[in-house]
């Protein structure tokens, strides 16, 4: 069974006008490795512009969870500027369907 790997990205100054111009090609590939994912999503400023995305990738190491980031066309054109993957256990919460313990 994959672990699950907390992918937030942060985007730059242009972010906004990189997003327009990549996001049917963003979609498109998640479509083709949507089983990849446990959800993803944007993150918002205060003021309702685009902060960066969230995303939540099934992998067996971090390694594939940067190779799965690295292949999004908005990683490629440049959207983000700064990322952090890091392992996350869901223990608790609705989408768990409780708790584990």
């Amino acid at each position: 069974m994959a672990d699950l790997y907390v992918v937030t990205a942060w985007d730059g100054p242009d972010g906004a006008a990189r997003r327009a111009e990549h996001r049917l090609a963003h979609f498109a590939h998640f479509e083709t490795i949507i089983d990849k994912f446990a959800v993803a999503g944007p993150l918002y400023a205060e003021d309702g512009s685009f902060a960066g995305s969230l995303v939540v990738i099934k992998a067996d190491s971090k390694e594939e969870a940067e190779a799965v980031l690295k292949s999004d066309p908005y990683f490629q054109a440049g959207v983000w500027d700064r990322w952090q993957i890091n392992r996350y256990l869901a223990a608790a919460g609705e989408w768990v369907g409780g708790k584990t313990w």
